[in-house]
């Protein structure tokens, strides 16, 4: 026995400290084992080759996690290797089959492969899923050395591929479906593999039997499923539970044919409950040692009732109650409105039972808690037990005890499942008849799981727990081997024939008989013992049959009996998918045989099946998609284009393709075959694409758009910086690269959480109330989507001034936002510096496009009153003609000049040289001087203007618009002069 102890920090799931124990005498010793000495080291986890017994590997890193390391026995844990790695494994998984194969998983998503017991790793494939790695399934799977595994391709979709483990890279793995599948959906089961794909809101599930290509697996059509469960996957038959589209906490049974394509309900409404980490478990139980029978909690209007199959879920049965309760008294439980009800929870703690335990080795034998009623109640766990596969049942504990069998269920002992400490055990030689009180310890431990030596014979426990949660671990051997005396003989058997709630002999299909230990006999079954005596077919009858897919039983004409309706929406008689012109199909008569089922003769509900002949169908359904579900992809990408059709003839129908860029082609059989339609766009557009298909009994078309376009690299919002109260406001998006098409505009306005959708760049709107309102706009064209923001002050009073500059400065204009956002923080900063008016009540929106034109918005000095005096003071300095700043006598020009009816005066000039000239002043232009008329002195009048000008030239001369000399900047004297003297 081996035995890992593991104490773990308070707050975390961090490992402090381990400790491993071996025993060689059943667990009487322990002796702890050193691993390394001298250095504290700490083993994380163990594994034993599921093959050999003898080979184990524990996984450890050093006390400060720096060094990870294995350890490796070959001979049940006497000796161990130290073998360093470069990695962290999280999880370790034998090979089924071969013993010293191994994988290793990494949490960061990396998967390694060892060929001799984790001496030597190779990286086998990065960005692999978590517990969605399975090595190959024996007697389906070709090679032995091959990996299925989910994994995430470079786009970050997630993928269904295989490799063998020799040579894994990108280049050699196989992509097994084709296209993304849902992340976490990969599952290998024996003879199935199962992925779904989700688009949309719809989820379908698909299928690969014994490594067949993939269907999509056929529910009732108005399923919809939310989620799907896989119960069970043996005896060539999928068994699932499916939530449906109104459903929340259940999920119906569901059964398939052989495939695991077609699904007819067994059971609706069976209980669920949601775990952490979105696990869900699912109240049905296989009871193990007879197959068929299954229990399952229904859960209807909020009331929970057990129910019992013997027929893989043809029929269900509630639990009949005991006759008498544990002291032999009469029961007040009648039916039926009064049954046995049993928690079907499995145990947190994995060394413990749940709360229904059975047994391969032990057929017919169950043991659960429950109660009596007409409901399960939640809290309520009396133990019941049943040596007859639930045909009778007896009381046997008031309170729940965790079971452990031994001996083939020849001896069953049980520890009371509680919180406070326990010395005494309970256990019983006679299938619960009687039970015996046993002192395993003399002091009291709190109980944390019970241990038995590997093998169904043995008779050998250990109990395990703490005397306090500061003690060490107390580990109990208790054997039972002293007990009995001998070895069973054949006369210490009797055989008891299964039947079901009825007392029907022949269920799935055979009468069989199962050898049971006499009560009086005390003695050991021992390693050979079988339970198993005799199987007898009988002959078929109606219920041997189930429903078939599309087919339901009546839940309200009850004398119709088991007889079997087709539902609304199918169609009996009509060829399935893949029958083509010239085969032949059977229309179902509604039902089929229970799989596994082995019936032989008498009633055959499949005989009265009709022959048809395949008929020429015309292509219906027909649908084009491509590879990966992306419909906006960007130029040069290459696609894949897929062909689907749901019905008609494949074979003899012509399908022409036109991509929608002057390239067609035409295809014959092309839904079955796996030649792909492979097309690149060059051009940015929007492509039609249509697939036209014919024969001679109809037509089908399908048509799908591909939006062929680069992804956008940016957004700019243009906006006026302030906007009045109620007027409109126009915003525009400048969206780069300019070339991208079809994109969609979503524009956020103030506090609404509610966008505004245009296909145009632009959208006029207004604002109601003063203050700062924030404007978001996002882009988005399929392939990209980007943002911009702009915040805006909205007034009721203010001024707008064009401006307009000099041609020269157009050929300077790259005409993007950056550079028209830095000219106008220039602008405002020289207009500052000239009429002294602080510029924080002026801003300059240059405009969009060429010539090069702008906006100088002024504030009201309302709006700033920490600052109106100063303006004010240098108002009124500027009338009265006394000395002041230069900016005071920059305003006087402007004062000055606002009697004529127009003018234009010189922002700056700039001493910078453009190419092929030498020193360019920037001058009043001589017509514009012409036109100017005054009633005061020309002389005086130019010699303040002068005065004006050498103060601008003087004081800014180091002031430029980028690079740009020699550039002239307009203004409306007229407009100018109406702000001020307001």
């Amino acid at each position: 026995i081996l035995i890992l102890t593991k104490y773990y920090h308070a707050d975390s799931t961090k490992v402090l400290e381990s400790s491993l124990w071996r025993s060689t005498d059943y667990g009487t010793t322990y002796t702890k084992l050193n691993l390394m000495p001298g250095t504290t080291i700490v083993v994380t986890s163990f594994y034993i080759c599921p093959t050999n017994k003898k080979k184990v590997v524990l996984v450890s890193s050093s006390i400060n996690e720096r060094d990870q390391m294995l350890f490796i026995s070959t001979d049940e844990g006497s000796s161990f290797q130290r073998q360093p790695i470069s990695f962290t494994p999280d999880t370790l998984i034998f090979h089924p089959k071969e013993e010293d194969k191994l994988l290793a998983y990494c949490k960061e998503g990396r998967l390694f492969v060892s060929t001799d017991l984790g001496r030597k790793w190779t990286l086998l494939q990065e960005r692999v899923t978590k517990d969605r790695v399975f090595w190959s399934v024996s007697g389906v799977d070709v090679d032995p050395d091959l990996v299925h595994m989910e994994m995430q391709d470079t786009s970050g979709g997630y993928l269904y591929v295989t490799c063998l483990i020799q040579n894994c890279s990108d280049k050699m793995v196989t992509a097994q479906f084709l296209g993304k599948i849902d992340h976490n959906s990969l599952s290998v089961q024996d003879d199935y593999i199962f992925v779904k794909v989700t688009t949309g809101n719809r989820t379908k599930h698909y299928v690969s039997y014994r490594r067949n290509e993939f269907v999509q697996m056929r529910f009732p059509k108005y399923a919809l499923p939310k989620d799907v469960q896989i119960v069970s996957t043996d005896e060539n038959q999928v068994f699932l539970a499916l939530q449906e589209w109104y459903q929340s906490d259940t999920y119906n049974l569901y059964q398939s044919d052989p495939q695991g394509i077609y699904y007819s309900i067994v059971l609706e409404n069976v209980r669920s409950t949601k775990q952490p980490e979105e696990n869900v478990l699912i109240d049905i139980l296989e009871v193990r040692g007879i197959k068929g029978v299954f229990l399952a909690n229904q859960k209807i209007d909020s009331k929970v009732t057990t129910l019992i199959t013997y027929n893989k879920g043809r029929d269900w049965e509630p639990l009949a109650p005991p006759t008498t309760d544990m002291n032999g008294k009469p029961v007040s439980c009648k039916v039926p409105d009064c049954h046995l009800h049993l928690h079907l929870r499995w145990a947190d703690n994995p060394y413990v039972s749940g709360t229904v335990h059975t047994k391969d080795s032990a057929p017919g034998l169950i043991m659960g808690a429950g109660n009596l009623g007409s409901q399960l109640v939640e809290y309520k766990e009396e133990m019941y037990i049943t040596s007859d596969c639930g045909k009778t049942w007896r009381q046997v504990f008031e309170e729940e005890h965790h079971i452990l069998y031994l001996d083939h269920g020849g001896v069953i002992v049980a520890i009371k499942d509680t919180s406070i400490p326990l010395k005494i055990l309970k256990f019983s030689t006679d299938e619960g008849q009687t039970w015996t009180i046993h002192n395993f310890t003399s002091t009291s431990v709190f109980v944390d799981g019970l241990l038995s030596e590997p093998g169904d014979e043995t008779l050998v426990m250990t109990v395990f727990g703490h005397i306090s949660y500061r003690s060490d671990w107390e580990l109990v051997k208790v054997d039972f081997r002293q007990s009995f005396p001998r070895q069973c003989t054949e006369s210490d058997y009797d055989s008891w024939k299964l039947t079901d709630l009825q007392g029907e002999k022949c269920i799935m299909g055979q009468e069989r008989s199962f050898r049971k230990r006499k009560d009086m006999a005390f003695c050991i079954k021992g390693k050979s013992y079988t339970s198993a005596i005799t199987a007898k077919p009988c002959q078929c009858t109606e219920k041997d049959f189930n429903c078939d897919y599309g087919f339901e039983r009546s839940q309200t004409l009850k004398t119709e009996g088991d007889r079997c309706f087709a539902d609304f929406w199918h169609d009996p008689d009509s060829p399935p998918e893949d029958c083509h012109q010239g085969q032949t199909y059977e229309s179902s008569t509604g039902y089929r045989k229970v799989v596994s089922n082995e019936c032989e003769g008498g009633v055959n509900k499949q005989q009265s099946a009709k022959q048809h002949t395949c008929p020429l169908l015309p292509p219906r359904g027909l649908q084009v998609g491509i590879k990966g579900q992306m419909l906006a992809v960007e130029p040069g990408d290459d696609i894949t284009f897929i062909v689907h059709q749901e019905q008609g003839d494949t074979s003899s129908t012509k399908y022409q393709v036109d991509l929608g860029d002057g390239v067609r082609a035409i295809y014959q059989n092309l839904t079955v075959t796996d030649e792909p339609i492979q097309h690149r766009y060059e051009n940015p557009g929007i492509y039609k694409v249509t697939v036209k298909a014919e024969n001679m009994a109809g037509h089908d078309e399908a048509t799908m758009y591909i939006q062929v376009t680069a992804s956008l690299q940016e957004v700019h919002l243009e906006a006026v910086p302030i906007a009045g109260r109620n007027q409109e406001v126009n915003l525009t998006a400048i969206v780069l690269p300019s070339e991208a098409n079809l994109t969609i505009f979503y524009w956020w306005i103030g506090d609404n959480v509610q966008p505004k959708l245009t296909l145009q760049n632009s959208l006029l709107t207004h604002f109601s109330e003063a203050g700062e309102v924030s404007v978001t706009v996002q882009a988005s064209n399929g392939r990209s989507m980007v943002q911009d923001s702009k915040t805006i002050q909205v007034y009721d009073n203010f001024q707008v001034i064009p401006l307009s500059f000099s041609r020269n400065l157009d050929r300077f204009n790259p005409n993007i936002p950056e550079w028209r956002e830095d000219i106008g923080q220039v602008v405002t900063k020289i207009l500052a510096k000239i009429t002294g008016i602080p510029k924080d009540f002026m801003v300059t929106m240059v405009k969009p496009g060429l010539p090069t034109m702008a906006d100088l918005y002024v504030l009201p000095l309302e709006s700033k009153p920490a600052k109106r005096s100063v303006f004010v003071d240098k108002v009124k300095t500027c009338y009265h003609g006394s000395a002041g700043g230069p900016g005071v006598w920059a305003l006087a020009v402007i004062l000055l000049i606002t009697i004529l009816a127009t003018g234009s005066f010189i922002l700056y000039k700039f001493k910078r040289k453009l190419p092929g000239s030498r020193n360019v002043y920037a001058q009043m232009h001589n017509e514009k001087e012409q036109e100017m008329t005054s009633p005061v002195n020309h002389s005086e009048d130019t010699q303040h203007i002068i005065q004006g000008e050498e103060f601008i030239d003087d004081d800014l001369d180091s002031q430029t618009l980028g690079n740009h000399s020699g550039v002239v900047l307009s203004i409306n004297s007229r407009e100018l002069h109406s702000y001020l003297t307001s």
